[in-house]
């Protein structure tokens, strides 16, 4: 499909950190990529979704399902991140959250301030379990972020009409799986001494079960852990 992506945005094109003060009309074509193409892999648009964030690396991993494994698309750069390594705990500490999150089409939000936002769904319930407070934590444009991820414009609008044909074509929800860093060895060994480690020991089993199974584990939650279970 080499019309790559057919939805949103106000004006033909944005600057990368532009933020905006009037709310955005859905009115316009989102130009199409040409630096890649949904059908490189085999993908057409409206196929299944599935991100990865990791916070060290300031990436966003954007897989879609072919067939029935999903395949990566496309790594992208966030322009901007807050906080430091660990998951957000209250409310203002400016911290980007990390965990496994749910999006729907009730969480996008094309009248962003920042072009285009998708709520990421924080407090989900593992952090309700645990006393975390806080809202409104987007993948959105621009390049600020007070515990947000930010994108910049061009990437958002890439991103987010991806995940609204998924969604609109069928897809109920999609996971966003928020990561400190790459779960490898090497990576974990140099923060085995941080108060964090059993955390991040529960979400590598997320992590390595979708590496292998290259399918979104399905995900509930048991008290403060995360249960991962193969969805196929």
């Amino acid at each position: 499909m080499r019309n790559l992506l057919l939805l949103l945005s106000v004006t033909l094109f944005f600057s990368a950190c532009s933020a905006h003060k009037e709310p955005l009309k859905v009115v316009k074509v989102v130009p199409e990529k040409k630096e890649k193409n949904l059908e490189d892999i085999g993908a057409k648009m409206g196929d299944p979704i599935y991100m990865r964030i990791f916070k060290e690396e300031k990436s966003l991993q954007l897989w879609v399902k072919v067939n029935k494994r999903f395949k990566l698309y496309k790594t992208y750069p966030i322009q901007r991140t807050s906080g430091k390594l660990g998951p957000k705990q209250k409310d203002g500490d400016r911290q980007n959250p990390e965990g496994i999150y749910v999006i729907n089409k009730g969480n996008l939000n094309p009248f962003s301030k920042y072009h285009l936002a998708m709520n990421i769904g924080y407090p989900n319930r593992l952090d309700r379990n645990q006393k975390r407070t806080g809202n409104a934590i987007m993948i959105h444009g621009g390049c600020k972020s007070i515990g947000c991820f930010a994108m910049g414009d061009p990437n958002i609008e890439e991103i987010y009409t991806l995940a609204y044909n998924a969604l609109d074509n069928g897809q109920r929800f999609f996971y966003v799986a928020i990561y400190p860093f790459k779960m490898k060895e090497e990576n974990l060994k140099r923060y085995q001494e941080a108060s964090w480690y059993p955390f991040w020991l529960n979400l590598k089993e997320g992590y390595e079960l979708f590496n292998k199974e290259r399918v979104p584990p399905k995900v509930t939650v048991k008290g403060k852990k995360y249960i991962f279970k193969t969805a196929r």
